[in-house]
C-alpha cells in the first residue's frame, strides 16, 4: 500500500467523489455518509453550480473543481469515480497513478487494451480498485452464493434473465431523489446512446454478466443472438462455463411488464431459485434455496440492502482490514468487458466466441 495513503488511514477509509451527476446523487453521496467505516471526505466537478449544490447538501471537508487538485490532497485515500462511461478507465487511471484506491462505476470500461494497461497499472501501484457492480452486495445473492458453494454440490445448469421494463422510469421517480442537472456538466464527445444495442449491453448486460460470474462462475464462450424488430432489444445468449455448466442468459430491455430479473441454477444436490427486483427499491432478492441433504428450502431474511452502502463498507474493509475483495475486483471486471465484446462479436458472426480471443472494444 503506498505511505501516501496508508499514512492518512484510520478506522474510517476518506473517500473523494468524482462526478456529481445523477448516480452519485442517488446513491454515492448517500452511501458514503451512511457507511460505518468511510466517510465522504470531497466531491470533485467541473460544474461549478452542480458541485456547490452538492457541497452544500451533503457536507465533505473539502470541494475541487479540478481532479488533478483532488488527487493531489493526500487525505483523499480512494475515489470513488461516478462519472459517464467513456471517463472510467481514464479517470481510474489517474488515481491509480496518483497512489488512490479507486470503485469505478460500472462497466469498468469498453475498450479491452485500456482495461488490461489498468491492470498493469494497478498491479504496479499496489491499489485497490473495484468495479461498481453493486449486486454482489444483495443480501440475497450472497446467499445464494453461499450456497452454491457449501450445498449444491456440482453445478450443471445455469439459467438468468435481466429484463428491463418500459414503466421502470415512472417507478425510480418515487424512490430517487430529485437529480440536479447543470449545463457546465463535462458530456463524452460522442452520444453514448448513438448505438443503443450498445448502450443497453453496457448498462444493463454488464450487470447480467457479473451476476453470471458471481453465481456461476468464470465463462469460457458465448454464442449470441439478438433482434430489436418489434422496438425492445433482446439478447439469447448460450454460456459455456469453464468447468462445463450449461448456461443461458436473457437481456432484453425493455419488456412490456415489471422488472424482471432472476435466476435458476440446478445442482447435484439442490437448487437455487433467485428473483431480484428494480435496485432503486433497495430490496434484497427473494431467494429460495432447496437442499436435498434435508428436503427443505432455505430462504434469508436480507433485512439490510443498501446495496451501494454496502459496497463501500466493503470496498474500505478490503482497504483497512485486508479483507478478500468481496467486490468485483479488476480481474473480473475485464471478464465482464471480455463477455460484452464477444457477445457483440458472436451475434455478428453467428458462431461461439471465446472470451480468451476476443480483441477491440464494444
Amino acid at each position: 500500500m503506498p505511505d501516501s495513503v496508508s499514512s492518512s488511514l484510520d478506522s474510517s477509509l476518506r473517500i473523494g467523489v468524482l462526478g456529481c451527476g445523477p448516480v452519485a446523487q442517488a446513491a454515492h453521496f448517500e452511501a458514503c455518509r451512511k457507511a460505518d467505516n468511510a466517510e465522504l471526505y470531497a466531491l470533485c466537478d467541473v460544474a461549478n453550480d452542480l458541485r456547490e449544490r452538492m457541497a452544500a447538501v451533503h457536507q465533505p471537508q473539502v470541494q475541487y473543481g479540478s481532479y488533478e487538485d483532488m488527487l493531489s490532497d493526500p487525505s483523499v485515500d480512494a475515489v470513488i469515480v461516478a462519472t459517464a462511461d467513456a471517463f472510467h478507465v481514464p479517470a481510474a487511471r489517474q488515481a491509480v497513478e496518483a497512489g488512490k484506491h479507486v470503485l469505478v462505476e460500472k462497466p469498468l470500461g469498453t475498450d479491452l487494451d485500456a482495461c488490461l494497461d489498468l491492470r498493469e497499472r494497478v498491479q504496479m501501484n499496489d491499489v485497490v480498485l473495484q468495479v461498481g457492480h453493486m449486486k454482489r452486495f444483495d443480501p440475497g445473492l450472497e446467499y445464494a452464493r453461499d450456497f452454491i458453494g457449501e450445498q449444491l454440490g456440482e453445478m450443471f445448469a445455469f439459467k438468468a434473465w435481466y429484463a428491463d421494463s418500459s414503466h421502470r422510469y415512472d417507478m425510480t421517480d418515487a424512490t430517487q431523489p430529485v437529480i440536479v442537472q447543470s449545463d457546465q456538466a463535462r458530456t463524452p464527445e460522442d452520444d453514448p446512446k448513438a448505438d443503443l444495442a450498445h448502450y443497453y449491453m453496457r448498462a444493463h448486460g454488464s450487470h447480467l454478466f457479473d451476476t453470471t460470474q458471481f453465481l456461476g462462475g468464470s465463462i469460457e464462450a458465448v454464442r449470441a443472438r439478438h433482434t430489436n424488430e418489434a422496438g425492445p432489444h433482446c439478447w439469447f445468449i448460450d454460456v459455456a462455463f469453464t468447468d462445463g455448466t450449461l448456461g443461458h442468459l436473457d437481456l432484453t430491455v425493455a419488456v412490456r411488464m415489471d422488472w424482471h430479473e432472476g435466476f435458476e441454477i440446478y445442482g447435484e444436490q439442490g437448487s437455487v431459485q433467485g428473483k431480484t427486483f428494480n435496485p432503486w427499491y433497495f430490496k434484497a432478492s427473494e431467494v429460495d434455496c432447496f437442499s436435498e441433504s434435508d428436503e427443505q428450502y432455505h430462504r434469508p431474511l436480507g433485512s439490510d440492502a443498501h446495496f451501494y452502502r454496502r459496497q463501500v463498507e466493503g470496498f474500505a474493509n478490503t482497504i483497512l482490514n485486508g479483507t478478500p475483495q468481496q467486490g468485483t475486483g479488476i480481474d473480473d471486471g475485464i471478464a465482464v468487458v471480455r463477455a460484452m465484446i464477444a457477445t457483440a462479436r458472436s451475434v455478428d458472426s453467428e458462431q461461439w466466441v471465446d472470451l480468451n480471443q476476443v480483441q477491440g472494444s464494444l
